[in-house]
């Protein structure tokens, strides 16, 4: 009949439905996020549960798919999750930072609705209030290709998420005590792998099963806080086919640095004697090095694992080396029919470049990081809503800080306040991350992918752009940086909103190595942006407002 839209629910586990209706089908999820009490280490402690579990339930999605979730917290501080490397296309109003939204306070709840649009690939969600990321609140998010779109590999027989933390157990509310006092995050008590740690004692049950002569795909996702994790799995290699929704180059790899905030998907086939096997991650760049365990069991295994676990490589310049092995595939159509490599990202003029070069203040006994010399500060109004309320001006100033910030500004003054950079709609920029600290980075760019041109040693200058990979970069959204060292991304601005750049060192991002991208629409156009939804949540001095005109066609 036209003009019937029809739907049928049919229920999930994991609190999730499937509906299905004229438009793109839609998945609704209903989370209840709890305290409970785990022990990953041994240890019983207090951790953040998703429906009772940890970690919380993997999200299972097709590109263009709907999702709907509706968060209740039942914890006593306010909450918000991100949904990390999710575009959020048109609409930063679903992002899940202190920026875009009024946490969830305690004992209500907010439905998050967006749309994967156009995308594909690996990505993990988690918490981005306070240090709630250290306790738990993440999981797998996952969006598979349409049947339509080819894809560069056949089906594997399954398809497995990994998410891999390094881990402390003290409880969030200690931790943040600490960096509130001035003082760092000390070393992990370990790692874990989906949450746990095999113990070795022959009591340990499978993380995953394989059949014989079968492929699987492994998602590994680094959602910890500061450690780079090398994941290998004994007597197995790994063909790397994807990360963070970008096809690449077929590599095989004993082992992958996973760097914070990355993921990566790998096929791996079971073709050895069938017995169990350990997968196993480790921490880089320490001299004390914690590793965990996991068990992958053949269907019609006879016996128990090596306790010969393989070896991680050493040093940063094999990492290097790595990232530099990394290459997108441009033959394979990505989330649309047409070929990844027909976007010539470098044939496309530069119009802006900024530089932020990341620094660290223990001035006053206050522990801050910072980009440029400034350390981000969020507002009780969301900068977002403040923007769309038309108040800005009472709540941030744009472009605190210089494209090329002064040469000793690593060692500057920090100021605490909003930071927040006024990006031209559309145009095609080129930024640098400046490493000029003896430890390792990470950063994240919500609402888009970027292609990481270059990371390399030393400083960084225009003349380096003539060793920038301008032709299979990988389109990613989060990109490391060694120490003493500079990273080099390109991408348009073609999403408006208010997206964060963040430190995905999670200390270093809550005490203030982030910022905001605000990219706004001339047109102010539902064409561009969205209009703020009906059930978003109000603070700080928009709470009494009334709401502004909205955009139209």
């Amino acid at each position: 009949m036209a003009g019937v839209m029809f739907m049928v629910l049919l229920c999930f586990s994991a609190g999730a439905m499937l509906g299905v209706r004229g438009e793109d089908p839609y998945l609704f999820f209903t989370w209840n996020v709890t305290y409970g009490t785990r022990s990953p280490l041994g240890v019983p402690q207090q951790v953040i549960l998703i429906n009772d579990q940890f970690p919380g339930p993997n999200i299972n999605s097709t590109s263009n798919n709907n999702i709907v979730i509706n968060v209740f917290n039942n914890i006593d501080e306010p909450f918000l999750l991100t949904w990390s490397g999710v575009q959020q296309r048109k609409n930063s109003w679903q992002d899940g930072v202190l920026g875009t939204n009024c946490p969830i306070l305690p004992g209500t709840n907010f439905t998050y609705h967006f749309q994967v649009k156009d995308q594909i690939g690996s990505y993990f969600y988690y918490p981005t209030t306070g240090m709630h990321r250290a306790v738990g609140g993440f999981g797998g998010l996952r969006i598979n290709s349409r049947l339509l779109i080819p894809v560069p590999y056949a089906d594997p027989e399954d398809d497995y998420t990994v998410v891999l933390n390094d881990w402390h157990t003290k409880s969030h509310t200690a931790l943040q005590k600490l960096l509130d006092g001035g003082r760092s995050l000390a070393r992990p008590d370990g790692v874990l792998i989906n949450g746990k740690n095999a113990k070795g004692d022959g009591k340990d049950e499978p993380l995953f099963t394989m059949k014989p002569g079968k492929t699987y795909k492994y998602r590994i996702c680094n959602a910890g806080l500061k450690n780079t994790l090398n994941f290998r799995i004994q007597g197995h290699t790994m063909k790397l086919v994807e990360m963070e929704g970008s096809h690449v180059v077929q590599n095989v790899y004993e082992s992958l640095d996973v760097h914070v905030g990355q993921c990566f998907s790998v096929l791996v086939t079971s073709n050895q004697a069938p017995k169990d096997y350990y997968m196993v991650a480790s921490t880089r760049f320490n001299k004390q090095v914690l590793t965990a365990k996991g068990i992958i069991r053949y269907t019609n295994g006879k016996g128990p694992a090596s306790p010969e676990l393989p070896e991680a490589p050493v040093g940063w310049a094999w990492s290097l080396n790595q990232f530099r092995s990394f290459r997108w595939n441009l033959t394979a159509s990505a989330a649309r029919p047409n070929p990844q490599g027909s976007y010539h990202y470098g044939s496309i003029n530069i119009t802006r470049t900024i530089k932020l070069v990341n620094s660290a203040s223990r001035e006053g006994g206050k522990l801050r990081y910072a980009f440029n010399g400034v350390s981000h500060v969020n507002p009780e109004t969301p900068l977002k809503i403040a923007e769309y309320y038309g108040i800005a001006d009472k709540v941030f100033k744009y472009d605190t800080i210089q494209d090329s910030p002064q040469a000793d500004i690593a060692h500057a003054k920090i100021v605490s306040q909003p930071n927040v950079l006024n990006l031209t709609f559309r145009n095609f920029v080129e930024i640098i991350f400046e490493n000029h600290e003896k430890s390792m980075q990470s950063y994240h760019l919500d609402g888009y992918s970027f292609f990481a041109v270059a990371v390399e040693p030393g400083t960084w200058t225009p003349e380096k752009r003539k060793h920038y990979n301008l032709l299979d970069a990988v389109s990613r959204t989060t990109v490391q940086v060694f120490p003493k060292s500079w990273a080099a991304i390109l991408l348009t601005f073609d999403n408006a909103g208010m997206w964060n750049i963040r430190s995905e060192m999670w200390e270093r991002a809550y005490l203030g190595q982030q910022l905001y991208a605000s990219v706004l629409s001339p047109a102010r156009s539902l064409r561009d942006e969205y209009n703020i939804p009906d059930n978003t949540l109000l603070c700080g001095l928009v709470k009494d407002l009334p709401k502004p005109k909205p955009y139209s066609i």
